[in-house]
């Protein structure tokens, strides 16, 4: 069991202090669990046992950590019901939305651990420098970084996890885990997958407790030479003044645009806008958070989405017929109320939604809500979204570039010549044509622009991340 415990050099253990905290559904109140509270001198013993297990797992064939990884995704397969329903409870997200990102994690530590067998490297024409020959070959070789700390959201307790520490073993290192503190257990029932699937001792290391404390200590340490970070930027931006020089992967904040043009299919945007905008009551960093439409559909765009976003049922998360469960604390649902009501307050237009009940909030649309208003400009993190005019095609594009961020975009038009235009001139690490930002394909590469991040997760790109490249030159004797 790891109740109360902490994984550490191979063994489920107690904190140093010894002290444990509950773990609390969002949506009742009730306990879930119960885990550990780290503090820096666990940091001082994971750390010294991710050293010591990167040089054996740096060892280790990678046939040999593929055989751990598929034992590893088999394992977390035959537990998937058991996560599902203890993710959903501790993060208040539907059994449905639960399942279904559970039901992912088994095939992304499989896709990881083949991405981890396919280090490939480069041979370099030397001979194309001046004043070299042919007695010179030269090629690149890639290596694990060594020990990575990797510091996991709320939001996707299993996706992101294992978007971090797949890829990081897969590729030899050894990772040291931090999730965050009100989504623990489902990382911990992962963590007990992959031990239980002869993860060698040190090579996988978790850490519950505050993120401050934690956070400062693990990211700082010289002996950690790869960071990956999902979270707010302003955290982001605390990591890289504090993590030295090592590799960072910084996957922070956002406020994604979607624009709908007048020759778009207005019941298939407002269709994928009412999905993108509350799916896990909006607490997804590809959430769409602003719809920029053109005043010639603006009208019959809210006209087909206020009445589906009505529809939308909520309730008990873990009932099948419940579409939008709890946020993940009363307070995160107060600070989005307030939210909405500083745009009402704005002169924007409350058209339905915006309602509180604890942790529980009515899914919102939130119409003529000013371009500099905090709703647009701020990461809401919220189940609403920001509805704003643009009369030309310029303006829309100025208008989803307006903000800090640039994570993803999506653009609803049947014009080739426009999706190109938005294609190259949009600011997003990920743009969509005639969908929402909010899907990802675990092998695509996926990260942001300007202050949404830096670095790219996906299975491929994220090995390839969580390894240092050398370039090596043999010199034999000119002929």
């Amino acid at each position: 069991m790891t109740e109360g415990l902490i994984l550490v050099d191979g063994d489920w253990v107690a904190s140093k202090g010894g002290r444990t905290e509950e773990v609390r559904s969002p949506y009742d109140g009730r306990v879930v669990g119960q885990v550990a509270v780290a503090d820096v001198d666990d940091v001082e013993t994971a750390l010294a046992a991710a050293e010591r297990g990167a040089a054996v797992w740096r060892e280790t064939p990678a046939h040999a950590r593929l055989d751990v990884l598929m034992r590893a995704a088999a394992l977390v397969e035959e537990r998937a019901d058991a996560i599902a329903t203890l993710l959903s409870a501790e993060n208040g997200k539907t059994i449905t939305e639960a399942r279904g990102e559970v039901g992912r994690a088994s095939d992304m530590i499989r896709l990881a651990g083949y991405e981890g067998t396919q280090l490939y490297g480069d041979t370099l024409p030397l001979d194309a420098n001046r004043g070299t020959g042919q007695d010179k070959i030269g090629f690149t070789l890639r290596q694990p970084c060594g020990v990575v700390v990797a510091i996991t959201p709320f939001n996707y307790p299993s996706l992101l996890v294992l978007h971090k520490v797949a890829p990081a073993l897969a590729a030899g290192n050894a990772v040291v885990l931090k999730p965050a503190r009100t989504t623990p257990l489902t990382a911990l029932a992962l963590a007990r997958a992959f031990t239980d699937a002869g993860l060698p001792a040190g090579v996988l290391n978790v850490l519950t407790g505050p993120g401050g404390a934690l956070g400062d200590a693990l990211v700082s340490d010289p002996r950690v030479r790869k960071v990956s970070f999902t979270g707010s930027t302003a955290v982001g931006e605390h990591i890289a003044r504090t993590a030295g020089v090592k590799k960072l992967s910084l996957e922070l904040g956002a406020s994604c645009p979607v624009v709908v043009l007048p020759d778009a299919d207005i019941e298939a945007a407002a269709d994928a806008i009412a999905a993108g905008g509350y799916i896990n009551a909006g607490q997804v960093c590809i959430s769409v958070q602003r719809v920029i439409t053109h005043p010639d559909v603006h009208g019959d765009l809210l006209d087909a989405l206020v009445p589906k976003v009505r529809a939308i049922a909520m309730g008990d998360p873990s009932s099948p017929d419940t579409r939008l469960g709890a946020l993940i604390s009363e307070a995160e649902a107060r600070r989005v109320e307030v939210a909405l009501q500083a745009a009402v307050d704005s002169g924007a237009r409350l058209l339905t939604g915006g309602e509180r009940d604890g942790a529980v909030l009515t899914p919102a649309v939130v119409d003529g809500v000013d371009l500099d208003a905090p709703l647009n400009q701020d990461e809401l993190f919220g189940p609403a979204v920001a509805v704003t005019t643009a009369d030309d095609w310029q303006s829309a594009i100025a208008y989803a570039n307006s903000t800090a961020y640039g994570l993803g975009a999506g653009v609803f038009t049947r014009d080739v010549s426009g999706a190109i235009r938005a294609i190259r001139q949009i600011d997003a690490g990920v743009i969509h044509i005639n969908w929402t930002p909010l899907w990802r394909a675990d092998l695509m590469p996926y990260g942001g622009l300007k202050a949404s991040g830096i670095g790219k997760e996906g299975f491929r790109t994220a090995v390839s991340e969580m390894t240092e490249e050398k370039t090596v030159i043999l010199h034999g004797r000119p002929w």
